[in-house]
């Protein structure tokens, strides 16, 4: 049966989909010792991945260029990876290789899929005796080649086929590898969703300490990159820090003038996960407003020739662009204290968005049995993906002191560190909106916070409203049950 497979020794594990990524992931699978077999449907990449394979250190890698002898010639019981675009192309890539798959074999999905279409996947598998694993993939292509962070989720007994592997691949920290089994379904891939829209909520929060430095502080890009430097050697090390402080560095070659970062149109894109994290946040009740408002200044932000237009209107009108800075006499900035007061501001506001995140992983884990381990989310965040940062050990430690942590902020130390900066935290806000400095990300975290740690909110006057108009009840602080009062008849009883 299996005679092309015959003439060499079978592969270990097989990768479909060679994209940068794809070959990155097979080449890093390779580098580590594990044999592996590769497809793509265009056979050109199949030999770029060969060529890279012997140029990279005679990697044990071998090509194959039609769906029936890649399969054949893994061994059994297989394990394939796919990496190819999400939705129909995973759906048609395994109707191609699960014609020659055999029962107790593995499909495991590496690309940024909807949790509830690799649950679909999971028991379409099932039904053909394949075992099934949607797994999150983070760290772009340089995580890939030389260590990402995994999170697959689906079938236990699909992971420990592929965990030796699994293992050597991913990033490696003081304390393990960065996988870990997520659990059941689609966990795997609703944890790298959430991954994601923190990465949204971090990527915007870092965008408006740029802003508010360069249009507040007056900051140069030369001023702004050791800055940023500066930061990665402290609380705030992480891989996205240490990269802007790169950009900041990085000369327009095409021009020869300045730095590349001032002629990058200001236009963010997207492909989908941070839409689908605050949509998830919004089906499971749970405030995210740091990460939804990552998504709408994304979504602003692509209104490039509207905002353009609006800002010649106002300017009509008498408005500069930059307000200037002769509201409440405020006439120039200490730079000094500026910088501190933004590290501090942008501290605490990347801890709101994680604290959000987890918090949505809890809400989901509960919803559907998964049991995810918040503690175990952080560590495997640590090496590898691009949140990845050296306080997750601390958000690991403050989960294995409470696994049933009410939310991050109210950990002890983290709670500690919110009030010693929430004095520099506002006055970064106050004055981004005296400057007409938007700044959404951080706004909206200082909002979180104050909304969470005050223990009576003007809700009851929403109550009240509800029960004005629609006779909704609301219940009382001093007396147990549901009330209803009419409301127009004691008020007009009350104008007499």
């Amino acid at each position: 049966m299996e005679g092309a497979a015959t003439a060499q020794a079978l592969s270990r594990i097989g990768l479909a989909g060679l994209a940068v990524m794809g070959q990155n992931l097979a080449l890093n699978i390779a580098e580590k010792g594990f044999p592996i077999s590769v497809y793509n449907r265009t056979t050109s990449k199949v030999d770029e991945t060969l060529d890279r394979a012997q140029n990279e250190g005679q990697l044990p890698l071998i090509g194959q260029y039609n769906p029936r002898d890649f399969v054949l010639s893994i061994q059994r019981p297989r394990s394939v990876i796919i990496l190819v675009k999400a939705g129909s192309p995973v759906d048609q890539t395994i109707a191609a290789l699960s014609e020659y798959m055999e029962p107790g074999d593995t499909i495991i999905d590496g690309g940024n899929e909807w949790y509830e279409n690799t649950e679909r996947r999971i028991d379409e598998a099932s039904s053909k005796g394949l075992l099934y694993l949607g797994m999150g993939v983070s760290g772009g292509e340089e995580g890939a080649r030389n260590g990402p962070s995994l999170m697959p989720g689906g079938s236990y007994g699909a992971y420990t086929n592929i965990k030796d592997i699994l293992e050597k691949v991913a990033a490696q920290v003081e304390d393990g590898p960065c996988v870990t089994y997520i659990g059941e379904g689609g966990s795997g891939n609703f944890v790298k969703m959430v991954h994601n829209g923190i990465e949204y909520g971090d990527m915007q929060l870092i965008s408006e300490a740029y802003d508010v430095l360069k249009n507040a502080g007056g900051l140069s890009n030369s001023e702004l990159a050791d800055i940023f430097a500066e930061w990665n050697r402290g609380e705030l090390e992480s891989f996205l820090i240490e990269i802007t402080a790169d950009i900041f560095n990085v000369k327009d070659e095409l021009t020869g003038n300045g730095e590349l970062v001032d002629t990058i149109l200001d236009k963010t894109g997207m492909k989908g996960t941070g839409k689908w994290t605050v949509q998830q946040a919004a089906e499971l009740s749970i405030a995210a407003p740091t990460i939804a408002a990552s998504l709408d200044s994304r979504y602003m932000s692509g209104l490039k020739d509207e905002r353009v237009e609006a800002s010649e209107i106002f300017r009509k009108e008498g408005l500069k662009e930059e307000i200037s800075s002769d509201i409440n006499g405020i006439s120039s900035v200490d730079k000094k204290r500026l910088i501190d007061d933004v590290r501090q501001a942008l501290y605490a506001s990347k801890i709101c968005s994680y604290a959000q995140g987890m918090n949505l992983l809890r809400a989901k884990s509960s919803e559907k049995g998964w049991n995810l381990n918040l503690g175990e989310m952080a560590r495997i965040w640590k090496g590898g993906c691009i949140i990845r940062a050296v306080f997750l050990d601390r958000i690991k430690k403050a989960y294995q002191r409470n696994p049933n942590l009410a939310n991050l902020m109210v950990d002890t130390e983290f709670a500690r560190e919110m009030v010693q900066r929430q004095a520099a935290w506002r006055r970064v806000v106050g004055l981004a909106v005296q400057k007409g400095i938007s700044v959404p990300g951080m706004s909206a975290s200082l909002q979180y916070f104050d909304t969470y740690r005050r223990s009576r909110l003007p809700a009851n006057l929403v109550q009240a409203q509800r029960d004005y108009f629609g006779a909704h009840t609301y219940e009382r602080v001093d007396k147990p049950g549901a009330y209803h009062t009419e409301w127009a008849k004691l008020a007009r009883k009350a104008r007499v």
